[in-house]
């Protein structure tokens, strides 16, 4: 499957498990005056995002995306100190910094042997996590002013909407037509754990601590 198509199905199956479960639990929806960010928030991640990340395991490999990746505390650490959501102290940086040098260290045996066009993959890697830092600042006070569940379902489900609108443009959501058994077996994994489970946890992690801190978790 391509890119789009994994993102809408990633989502669209975490939208489908998230809704009912926030619907169950009368989750605080985003008011009027947030409901613009969260929606922007919701295209910015679990749309370009998601898209951009999956382009660019296409190009290199896992090891070397989990690499560019893993700048994430790095960047959310400077997003937050230029949008003034979060001091840059000595401390914070010596920890984030220990932190991507620690995964460089778990990586480093499988970093030496790189596929044709592999800098591709790590330069796109590298702007998706601009827009997961993003994501991770902006994010609380939104969080905080309705629920964690609230936030996730509209956020995640105007990602959703998006990726299907452009899905249906393109053409290929016929795609889908073509999975068999492990594929479905597959997407629905993706979107149960990967999409739904992950990130209920993740925004639950970003309505108690400041962003670096959990990205550094990553």
């Amino acid at each position: 499957a391509d890119p789009l198509t994994l993102a809408l199905l990633r989502w669209g199956i975490g939208v489908l498990c998230v809704l009912p479960v926030a619907l169950l639990m009368r989750a605080r929806w985003p008011g009027p005056q947030d409901l613009p960010s969260v929606v922007g928030l919701g295209f910015l991640f679990y749309g370009l995002f998601t898209i951009l990340y999956n382009l660019a395991i296409g190009y290199t490999t896992a090891a070397r995306a989990s690499l560019a990746l893993s700048t994430l505390p790095l960047q959310t650490m400077v997003v937050g100190a230029i949008l003034g959501v979060e001091a840059l102290t000595l401390r914070k940086t010596i920890g984030v910094c220990i932190a991507v040098l620690g995964v460089v260290a778990a990586l480093a045996l499988d970093l030496g042997t790189a596929p044709a066009g592999a800098w591709k993959g790590e330069l796109i890697m590298t702007v998706a996590v601009v827009c997961m830092a993003l994501y991770n600042v902006l994010s609380r006070p939104l969080i905080q002013r309705s629920s964690a569940l609230g936030f996730l379902a509209v956020g995640m489900g105007a990602g959703a909407v998006a990726l299907l609108i452009v899905t249906l443009i393109t053409g290929r959501l016929a795609v889908l037509a073509t999975f068999g058994a492990p594929q479905w077996i597959a997407g629905v994994y993706l979107g149960v754990t990967g999409g739904a489970l992950a990130f209920i946890l993740w925004v639950m992690a970003l309505e108690r601590a400041s962003p670096t801190r959990v990205a550094n978790t990553m």
